[in-house]
């Protein structure tokens, strides 16, 4: 019987314990995991930083600034820029789509042929 007092009251107190400390707990766990998460965005951070910086230091070279400034359409002075635009639409436009496009609106209804 004593035995029995003593299992009860160990289990008692441990529940209680357990109680008390759950929250706790629970809590240290969520922040592990949230310092976990933030480690994981420092890391791809960093990385991207660290690209970031070689595509600077290769932007500060005279060859990549031309480079750019001939793709935005830039010339240096004195020099003529030339586009090529695309072939304009032959003004002539074949019979039957001019056709098509002046037909009435109700002629593509399937019970207005049966009338």
């Amino acid at each position: 019987m004593r035995r029995l007092v003593k299992l009860a009251a160990a289990a008692l107190i441990l529940g209680g314990a357990l109680y008390a400390f759950a929250p706790s707990v629970r809590i240290y766990l969520s922040e592990q995991r949230s310092i976990a998460t933030q480690r994981h965005v420092l890391a791809v951070l960093r990385s991207e930083n660290s690209k970031l910086g070689t595509l600077s230091s290769s932007l500060n070279t005279d060859a990549t600034i031309e480079k750019i400034a001939r793709q935005d359409g830039l010339v240096k002075a004195g020099q003529q820029a030339f586009m090529v635009l695309p072939a304009a639409a032959s003004p002539a436009e074949p019979q039957a789509s001019r056709r098509a496009r002046h037909t009435p609106w109700y002629s593509h209804l399937e019970f207005w042929h049966y009338l």
